[in-house]
């Protein structure tokens, strides 16, 4: 008996180590995989301005594909990208492979902005670059609630605001949030 409830503090606190590490790692040194599998990281931005989205193709908020595309168009000259992390924890409402979701991304809403491939960001199989996004010392800590949740981050790497998901990419909110951190240089 002792011998299991060691073993399970000892799981249990290596586990809190290493999301206290996962957490502490800078934005742009998390490993990623784009939507084609191939390993990346956000330091390929670096320097630019992200709005960061968990997206889903079966979802009531998909139509927001529209207008986060209207405003990678935008703005994506000035310096912003738009990055689309689709997520099957919701619904199941992203349940395509890599291949279908890009099929539909650009057949149905003429995607443009980079996709990634499908992650958590909820626990218990949370992604790195989530547990830094919303982990405890993050600085919009706090889960995900659904689909098309968004992140702005800044050209330093560090996260400006947090969108709800409900929030239209197009809300002037969102659009007066990136124009400042355009600004910024």
């Amino acid at each position: 008996m002792k011998r299991t409830l060691l073993t399970g503090l000892l799981l249990a606190s290596t586990t809190l180590t290493t999301l206290t590490m996962i957490a502490a790692t800078p934005l742009q040194e998390v490993k990623l995989k784009d939507i084609d599998g191939k390993d990346t990281s956000l330091k390929a931005y670096s320097g630019k301005v992200l709005l960061v989205v968990n997206v889903a193709s079966q979802c009531g908020l998909t139509p927001q594909y529209k207008q986060l595309e209207a405003v990678y168009k935008k703005y994506h000259g000035q310096g912003l990208e738009v990055l689309g992390f689709p997520c099957n924890q919701f619904g199941a409402q992203e349940p395509g492979t890599a291949e279908e979701i890009k099929t539909f991304c650009s057949t149905k809403y003429s995607v443009s902005f980079p996709l990634f491939a499908k992650l958590n960001v909820n626990p218990p199989e949370q992604h790195p670059l989530y547990a830094v996004l919303t982990g405890k010392e993050a600085a919009f800590p706090g889960p995900i609630e659904w689909n098309f949740g968004k992140f702005l981050v800044g050209r330093d790497g560090k996260v400006l605001h947090r969108f709800s998901p409900r929030t239209q990419p197009d809300a002037p909110e969102v659009v007066s949030a990136i124009e400042s951190a355009l600004k910024a240089k």
